[in-house]
């Protein structure tokens, strides 16, 4: 069972005992480089010289998501598979927004060192992911058409679709540091210089690295249908709230709503779902218990300007679960009509003691509330 917030089930004392065992096992490397952003340095690679470029991606299954258990169902979702990445490119890692096509097969991901990579994503005859096939790797532009050369402008750490697929559409990127949110082509070239950039909140501006936008999506239903949504990673108000944004109109002004903070977690990335709901990815650190990674449903009828909104959580799993530091969000069905979350990792470029992870959800048909996903 996922350890949820208030969750009173208690396990067998073997079986707790062998989970916080793994978990401080778990902990050493992350307690040694420092896991999230800004606890300790590390160094990333600059994508500003690559030219696009094939690379190869390998591709280890995680078939069970609980290092202690054979569960399948945690919280309200059910783990249908993952994978452990790696590639002999330097560029690959630091991946922190994440978009999928309508099928769950093409994707597009941005990182926080200022590359782009499409590729595609196969599957087994269970429909388990098993390989990251015919992948393309290159640089994110400025206005110019240069590279983006300080660290302050080439942190990406969210996509959003905005029209079209994410073969041949228009993408939104969101970036911190320097915040600011870029629209794209992208294509089978990769992605195109930006075409322009939105207006940011205010109080954005001058405001520190980690206050800067992590989550972005374009809701696709409800009462704010076609309205653009973007949440702090840490930025909250008065109240401890973790503080979001909605464009009514793509490229018009901002308006602010806020999300309850449950047990101080950073928020990572989100989705939308068809019917306007959104699906949230949160993270939180501590030196003395690690990384744990949270996910939790906003109702439609909640997201407006100037609502306070606490949602409904899904799943919260810590170290004792096939985790890292999870940063991106992409929301797909499948063929059975099923609504799949696929969540994947930044690894700081420390790949000797981080992963790139890739994980894939399936929110049960019995779940209320569920809806056909959309991009």
């Amino acid at each position: 069972m996922s350890p949820q917030s208030g969750d009173r089930t208690r396990w067998p004392a073997g079986r707790a005992t062998l989970g916080k065992l793994v978990a401080l096992a778990m902990l050493a490397p992350f307690a040694a480089i420092g896991l999230v952003k800004g606890a300790a340095a590390y160094v990333k690679p600059s994508a500003a010289d690559i030219e696009a470029e094939a690379i190869e991606i390998a591709a280890r299954p995680i078939t069970s998501f609980s290092r202690v258990t054979s569960d399948t169902r945690f919280g309200k979702l059910e783990f249908r598979g993952g994978l452990v990445l790696t590639s002999s490119s330097r560029n690959f890692g630091g991946w922190s927004g994440l978009l999928l096509d309508d099928a769950g097969r093409n994707l597009v991901a941005v990182s926080d060192a200022g590359a782009w990579m499409t590729a595609r994503i196969g599957y087994d005859s269970l429909r388990r992911p098993i390989a990251i096939e015919n992948a393309r790797l290159g640089s994110l532009k400025a206005l110019s058409s240069k590279s983006l050369r300080k660290n302050r402008d080439r942190d990406a750490e969210a996509l959003a679709l905005e029209s079209g697929s994410v073969d041949k559409g228009q993408i939104l990127v969101a970036f911190e540091g320097n915040h600011r949110i870029g629209r794209y082509r992208v294509d089978g070239a990769g992605l195109s210089k930006p075409l322009g950039y939105l207006t940011m909140p205010s109080e954005l501006k001058g405001s520190r690295k980690r206050d800067g936008l992590e989550a972005l999506t374009v809701v696709r239903g409800g009462r704010v249908k076609g309205a653009l949504v973007a949440i702090a990673e840490s930025y909250k108000d008065s109240s401890g709230n973790h503080t979001g944004w909605i464009w009514p109109a793509i490229g018009g002004t901002p308006q602010r709503f806020h999300l309850a903070d449950l047990g101080e977690f950073n928020i990572t990335d989100a989705a939308s779902l068809d019917n306007g709901d959104l699906i949230v990815l949160e993270r939180r650190f501590r030196w003395l218990e690690g990384v744990k990674m949270r996910i939790r449903r906003i109702a439609a009828g909640e997201l407006r300007p100037g609502a306070k909104i606490t949602g409904e959580v899904l799943l919260e799993a810590d170290m004792s679960y096939e985790i890292d530091n999870m940063e991106g969000l992409a929301v797909h069905t499948d063929e059975k009509g099923r609504m799949v979350l696929t969540v994947v990792s930044d690894d700081n470029f420390n790949s000797l003691l981080q992963r790139t992870l890739l994980l894939q959800f399936t929110l049960p048909s019995d779940t209320p509330g569920e809806a056909r996903a959309a991009r």
